[in-house]
């Protein structure tokens, strides 16, 4: 499997739903099959025009393209490691028909130890040149945090040894496993190693352990916060402008923050300039549509726990802290399209187990 391409910014008006462009993939499903088979001319006549279409449904997807085997011509659809696209990746697959000659995977598949063999930059990734060990911290017991050993590590080389690093654990893992199951990881050399090393063979099976392990833990842990207690905190600027957060400070003392370790972030830009960045009234209003429209969506029984919001500077960010991620990323999403015509609208997903994007809000 080769040939990552992110998806270019071209634009064409015909292509609305996954349904439009799985009919236009299948108009032309035995030209790209030539192309891909033959290897031949397949920037022009494969990448370029299904870029095109890609980019018409969203921005995110990326791709693979391969021969599965002798008859069968592989797109792998990714989102190249950005959780929030996960979801639409996993969605637009699904909804594939069957095409003679074609297999259609959402998310890159795990390779297995024997097939993961990268070379890249002049360095080789694989089992005779990795190992691993756990950094525990009592701290958080539950983060998964691993130093993972290149015996070939200099510091020099630093940024193509990580990148190398992660391209071979998306092999290895699978892309899902991979980016979703590793809290946090580094690369170091031999040298600087401080536990035994552990063969990188082993590293799925840990996880599947940790995993297995965590899951027992918490499956069913839920938190109701009709009563919570928002505390509404202020602060003042460099710029002299005011900071005010709305922040659920019961919630940030619970003993089971890790349950739901997925951080969904939707920010609002609104102005606010002539208002020593605060929002008018008007403006306010307009605001808390789109809190309560999220409200109604992310429910705490469901697993989708209200943090709060800050507002400064003319932008408003509103917090939830999830037990999954895909939810969230759709329902984040279509707020961004539905109010880009008032607000210039952005949106992160990421994983936090214990809540530390949130310290600044503790009370000493």
């Amino acid at each position: 499997m080769s040939f990552l391409k992110s998806i270019f910014n071209k634009k064409d008006e015909s292509i609305e739903t996954y349904d439009d462009f799985w009919n236009w993939f299948q108009n032309n499903a035995k030209t790209f099959y030539n192309v891909v088979k033959q290897h031949k001319n397949i920037e022009k006549e494969f990448f370029d025009p299904l870029s095109s279409k890609l980019n018409q449904l969203r921005d995110g997807f990326f791709f693979l393209t391969g021969m599965f085997d002798s008859d069968t011509a592989e797109l792998v659809l990714t989102p190249d490691g950005n959780i929030k696209n996960i979801v639409f990746v996993e969605e637009i697959v699904k909804s594939a028909p069957i095409i003679d000659g074609w297999r259609f995977t959402a998310l890159k598949p795990a390779c297995g130890i024997d097939n993961s063999n990268i070379e890249m930059a002049g360095y080789r990734f694989n089992k005779e040149k990795l190992s691993f060990y756990s950094n525990d911290n009592s701290e958080y017991p539950d983060e998964i945090d691993i130093t993972i050993v290149h015996n070939d590590f200099n510091e020099e080389d630093k940024a193509n040894l990580i990148n190398g690093t992660y391209i071979f654990l998306d092999n290895y893992l699978g892309e899902l496993n991979s980016v979703t199951t590793i809290d946090s990881f580094k690369i170091i050399g031999k040298e600087e190693a401080n536990k035994e090393l552990i063969p990188i063979e082993k590293l799925n099976d840990f996880l599947v352990w940790r995993q297995k392990e965590f899951i027992e833990k918490y499956d069913g842990v839920l938190q109701n916060t009709d009563n919570a207690n928002f505390s509404i905190l202020e602060a003042e600027l460099k710029s002299g402008n005011k900071l005010i957060a709305t922040i659920n400070m019961d919630i940030l003392n619970w003993d089971k923050k890790a349950s739901h370790p997925w951080i969904a972030c939707l920010e609002i830009k609104f102005g606010g300039s002539e208002n020593n960045g605060m929002p008018d009234e008007k403006t306010y209003q307009a605001l808390n549509v789109i809190d309560d429209e999220i409200l109604q969506e992310l429910k705490d029984s469901e697993g989708y726990l209200n943090i709060g919001r800050q507002t400064a500077d003319g932008i408003r960010e509103i917090y939830y802290a999830c037990k999954d991620f895909r939810k969230p990323s759709k329902v984040l999403y279509n707020i961004t399209k539905k109010y880009n015509d008032k607000f210039e609208l952005t949106y992160d997903i990421y994983k936090d187990k214990y809540w530390q994007s949130f310290n600044r809000f503790r009370q000493n």
